[in-house]
């Protein structure tokens, strides 16, 4: 059962927006009556009219029959307009709400909800909301009064004959209970497999390299076909049903107007009523049939929105982990950078028995540069995530320059903080939005002064648009080395007091490694640096070298004294290092 909490936020949605409801309101009210008037007017035409055998009369109800079309016309187009615009505003809002929050959840959220199903509930959610709110409700509204006045003037014209509605009413209805049930089931059904569709679509398209370089292309056409198949079976099992409730409401309502007019036309041949009354009578019972069948479809869409309202109203009530002070410390200006930890001890949620990092106490000093090495699993990649505050540590502290990072706002914590991860992140868009992504407002000019300390302006001077290439999805159609460079670069623009490097020069070849390797250390002079390495020129070039070991500080020192004091770091070095094998692809020391 929905939470009546999410339908009640769903409806103060609609609060802003009192004008658009008005209108929406006026011509709903326009439309109904006028639409009922239509059944007075047919009556006119045909007694006052056509009966009477009079040119001028027959003209006369024609004009009046014309413009009650006219005002019905122009009431829909007041309706549907206010009330299409009332579901898009509504809709747009949601989605923006939704996602600004989501913006704002921690990392661990996105591990542990699977990104498709959150963006399923911020489009396909939000798509269902607007159909109702922008015309599911204005359609119930509206063959309500068409219902309330169509059964009075039913009575007014013929209670023998409303008798035969009455009866008729609930026969119709029953299938549209009994088969509207079955389709709505269905359709929620169809829409799960056509989703799976489209959820493999995405996984196989974004990952054809590797489709393609295990031959996996005939497995995965199987897969496809299969998927495609089972949303066919289940599509034709609701268009079954819904063909049924078609039919079934077709005899009965078909059936129930015969019935009506062999009563009623004897009542015309005995001269009890006249035609148009009979013709009036048989459009509003028309009209009242149509009201009932269209309230209990739309009865259905309501269920359905509210789930969707559910599903979006559970993403707002989640709150992040990572909660920011009420009044935020400041930071000294200028920031030296010197970060101390604590006996830092952290675990994932995912394994709250085996710490990512146990009593971990660091100093890192400020300007230093310090190579972090270890295995797989050490913890390096973990002390990045919270130094940006993606997580907080269960116990310990955290400093940046002796202030609790905790005690730091957000904006002003990671401020601290360029990161360049060793698969370089790049976005849909040019390549100058991609080097100004953490500085917006920086010129073109700063912008190309960063790309040639990173040694990328001169590759993009060769590309046809040149910075305002569009590099496509996840930078596809630069290699490795070129959205490498691009990191670096944006890292450069950033110009922050802190660096997180995670092996930066790992993508690119031994000349381009140089040239980069060589605008970092201008890049790094008088900055703190973290930097995961897995290199030996990186591990020789760092002032001290951290030597983790399951989430603990095992050694640390200068290259020349761990070599001498620390067997890890010496078998690191023996099987890393020299050999270039990486011990993360390995799984850990043998």
């Amino acid at each position: 059962m929905p939470d009546s909490t999410a339908v009640t936020w769903a409806l103060g949605r609609l609060r802003p927006y009192r004008r658009a409801i008005l209108f929406s309101v006026l011509g709903l009210l326009i439309t109904a009556s006028t639409t009922l008037s239509i059944g007075q007017g047919l009556r006119l035409l045909i007694d006052q009219g056509i009966a009477t055998a009079s040119t001028a009369q027959l003209r006369h109800y024609v004009m009046l029959f014309g413009l009650l079309v006219l005002v019905l016309a122009a009431g829909t187009y007041l309706r549907h307009y206010w009330v299409s615009w009332l579901g898009e505003r509504v809709v747009a809002d949601i989605r923006r709400q939704v996602f600004d929050h989501l913006l704002h959840l921690h990392p661990g959220f996105f591990e542990q909800n699977r990104a498709l199903e959150i963006q399923s509930r911020l489009t396909t959610d939000t798509t269902v909301i607007q159909a109702v709110v922008g015309s599911s409700v204005s359609i119930a509204l509206r063959n309500l009064v068409m219902f309330v006045g169509g059964l009075i003037w039913l009575f007014i014209t013929n209670t023998k004959l409303t008798l035969i509605v009455v009866v008729a009413v609930p026969l119709v209805v029953s299938p549209i209970l009994l088969f509207g049930r079955r389709v709505r089931g269905l359709s929620r059904d169809s829409q799960d497999r056509v989703a799976e569709v489209g959820a493999y679509v995405g996984e196989i398209l974004g990952n054809i390299k590797t489709v393609q370089a295990y031959h996996h292309e005939a497995n995965d056409r199987n897969a496809f076909k299969a998927h495609v198949e089972n949303a066919f079976q289940v599509a034709v099992r609701r268009n079954v049903q819904r063909g049924l409730l078609i039919t079934s409401v077709i005899l009965l309502v078909l059936g129930a107007v015969a019935l009506m007019l062999w009563v009623g036309g004897r009542d015309v041949i005995q001269g009890r009523i006249s035609g148009g009354e009979l013709a009036a009578f048989v459009f509003y019972s028309v009209i009242v049939g149509s009201a009932v069948a269209s309230i209990s479809e739309v009865i259905g869409e309501l269920q359905r929105a509210a789930g969707a309202t559910q599903r979006i109203y559970e993403l707002l009530r989640c709150e992040p982990d990572i909660q920011e002070p009420a009044v935020p410390a400041p930071l000294p200006q200028p920031l030296r950078g010197q970060i101390d930890l604590r006996e830092v001890t952290f675990c994932y949620a995912s394994r709250p028995d085996n710490p990512a990092l146990e009593a971990l106490t660091l100093r890192v000093r400020a300007g230093e540069t310090l190579a972090l090495v270890g295995p797989s699993g050490a913890g390096k990649s973990t002390l990045f995530d919270l130094l940006l505050r993606f997580y907080d540590c269960q116990s310990g502290r955290i400093a940046v320059d002796g202030i609790d990072i905790r005690t730091l706002a957000l904006r002003d914590l990671r401020a601290c903080f360029a990161i360049v991860t060793q698969a370089p992140v790049l976005f849909y868009g040019s390549i100058l939005d991609n080097i100004r992504y953490g500085r917006p407002d920086a010129s073109r000019q700063a912008v190309e002064e960063a790309a040639k300390a990173a040694h990328a302006h001169d590759f993009i001077q060769t590309l046809p648009r040149q910075y305002d290439t569009p590099v496509g999805d996840a930078g596809s159609g630069l290699s490795g080395g070129q959205k490498q460079r691009i990191a670096i670069a944006r890292a450069l623009l950033v110009d922050a007091p802190i660096l997180l490097l995670d092996e930066a020069t790992s993508a690119l070849d031994a000349h381009s490694e140089q040239l980069v390797q060589q605008a970092l250390e201008r890049l790094m002079q008088g900055r703190t640096t973290l930097v995961i390495a897995h290199r030996l020129a990186t591990v020789k070039n760092a002032d001290r070298i951290a030597v983790l070991n399951q989430g603990r500080l095992e050694a640390i020192g200068t290259h020349e004294e761990l070599e001498q004091s620390s067997p890890l770091y010496q078998r690191l070095h023996t099987l890393q290092f020299k050999t270039g094998f990486d011990v993360q692809a390995s799984g850990g020391i043998p």
